[in-house]
Formats: C-alpha cells, sequence, structure tokens
C-alpha cells in the first residue's frame, strides 16, 4: 500500500525546511487521496462548504461545513463523494510538531481513544470561525515563511488542535470522571494497544498494572462501558478488519500475525464475535470500500 511522505511533498523551494504544508481543499489536492493509502504525517481536513466522505479505517465520515477530521500517521484512508462546491483547506505537518511531547505528558488522559475520537469533529460556530482565522495565519506563513514565523506557524496549529482536543472533551466518557483510577485506564489502553498481539489475558494486564482482575474490571466497565476482556477482543477485531482490508495477506497469515494458533482459530473468533466468517467479513468490508 502507497506511503505518503510529507518530505516528497514539495510545491515550493522553502517545502524542504518547512514540517507542515498548507492548501485549498479542491479535487487537485485530493488527487492522490482518492485510493487507500497511509500518511507518515498527519492530515487535517476542514470544510468551509460543500460536502466529502472520509473512510478511515473500518468507518466513513461525512463531513460537510463547519465539520474537521483529523487523519493521524499510519491510519489507512481515501476520500469519495466531493461535492462540486467543496472548499476547506488541508493541513499537512510532522508528527514532531505537536504528538510527541503534548500527548505524551500533559494530555495523556486525553490520548486515550484519541486517533479515532479527532476522525471526525464539528465546532460551534463561533469557534469555528476563530479556527479559520487561525488557518488563514498559518497560510500566511506558509506562503511566505522565515524562521521566525515558521515558530510561530507551530505555535498556531498546536493552538487549533488542542481546541480540537477541547471539543471533544465531552464525547470522550473518561474524560468526565476525574476519578483515582482514572491513570489504571489510561495505562491498561495504552499497554493494549502495545501488547494486543501477544498478550490477551485480562490477568496478563491485571498483573502488569499491579491490580485484580475484578478491579481491573471494574475500572474498564466505569470508563469506556466495557469489560476489559471485552476492551482485548475488540482491539484484535480492529486490527483484523484493517488487515483484512487493506493487506495482502493470506488469512492463514493474519492468523499468525495476530497470535492465533491456526486460521481455524481466527475463523472462530470472529464467527463468535460477528457471526460470520473472516471472508465473510472481507465481502462486506470491501463491498462498503468499493461500493
Amino acid at each position: 500500500m502507497k506511503k505518503l511522505e510529507i518530505k516528497k511533498n514539495i510545491q515550493k523551494e522553502e517545502d524542504k525546511s518547512l514540517s507542515f504544508r498548507i492548501f485549498d481543499l479542491n479535487k487537485d489536492h485530493l488527487n492522490q487521496y482518492i485510493k487507500p493509502h497511509k500518511k507518515d504525517h498527519f492530515c487535517i481536513v476542514v470544510v468551509e462548504k460543500g460536502k466529502i466522505k472520509i473512510h478511515i479505517e473500518d468507518r466513513i465520515h461525512g463531513l460537510k461545513a463547519g465539520k474537521i477530521s483529523v487523519i493521524f500517521p499510519d491510519q489507512v484512508h481515501f476520500v469519495t463523494d466531493l461535492s462540486e462546491d467543496l472548499t476547506g483547506k488541508i493541513i499537512l505537518f510532522e508528527e514532531i510538531l505537536f504528538c510527541s511531547d503534548i500527548l505524551k505528558n500533559e494530555l495523556s488522559t486525553y490520548n486515550v481513544n484519541l486517533s479515532t475520537q479527532l476522525n471526525c469533529t464539528i465546532l460551534d460556530p463561533h469557534v469555528f470561525e476563530q479556527s479559520l482565522q487561525n488557518i488563514s495565519m498559518i497560510r500566511d506563513i506558509y506562503e511566505q515563511p522565515t524562521l521566525i514565523k515558521k515558530e510561530q506557524a507551530r505555535f498556531y496549529i498546536k493552538i487549533f488542535l488542542l481546541g480540537l482536543i477541547e471539543s471533544v472533551h465531552g464525547l470522550h466518557p473518561i474524560l468526565n470522571q476525574k476519578t483515582a483510577d482514572q491513570p489504571v485506564y489510561v495505562r491498561f489502553k495504552k499497554l493494549l494497544n502495545e501488547h494486543y498481539k501477544q498478550y490477551r489475558t485480562v490477568q496478563y494486564y491485571a498483573d502488569t498494572l499491579a491490580v485484580t482482575p475484578k478491579k481491573l474490571n471494574s475500572i474498564t466497565k466505569k470508563h469506556c462501558g466495557e469489560t476489559a476482556i471485552q476492551a482485548i477482543h475488540n482491539r484484535i477485531l480492529t486490527e483484523i478488519k484493517r488487515q483484512l482490508m487493506f493487506s495482502d495477506l493470506s488469512h492463514k497469515e493474519i492468523a499468525f500475525d495476530l497470535g492465533f494458533n491456526s486460521p481455524s482459530a481466527l475463523n472462530k473468533f470472529v464467527k463468535a464475535k460477528l457471526k460470520e466468517t473472516p471472508t465473510e467479513l472481507q465481502q462486506e468490508l470491501a463491498q462498503m470500500y468499493n461500493g
């Protein structure tokens, strides 16, 4: 699968030393986004007028005026159904510009599932207008960058993203429950994302977090409405869907990559969770993406 690199996206000489790009949202600039691909950088799509559909992993998001999509590095995505009156902006920026420091430290609580929470957001009209002014300043700097202005652009992009994160504050269960066990839930989700292929028992994560399995289940149930084992299984299902849709791996290769003992074990797992076989699931996903 093609992976777009920001360093190869050179529209003008100054781009070689810039960690961001900003373009008009139109068919010319979206031409390379019409087929499933990944990026090594962040992509923000801001719609001012018209409509567009953005397919991200196994979900389809319909964007219209006032809606914004943040696509994270390595998320598989593409666009369809661009309306003739579509206008807006596309902002691209390197991961180091924003996430490395902020999300890992000050915003660690927000970081849980943030990559899906920000795939489609809508701002209050007043806040959206303020965001457009911010974007306009970023565009002005992009057109005529200087050493100082480049730092200003980094600052404006961070402000813009922090505003988006704040907009989903009320949509994320854990952000409304300031409890003593919240850090345990955050650590559990991070551990799960790192180790779901190797470890899929509640006991492993409970031991690592120094809590009992019963306590871990109670914490996950409170913060996301599912037990720990359901969270583990749902993470595995997400990766199964991703590989069925976008990889060239056989079902046997997917099974072994995800820690199943055999293709039949993968088949049994998918059948138990979704009431269909991996082949049926793959056909269903292909129809959604191609149909």
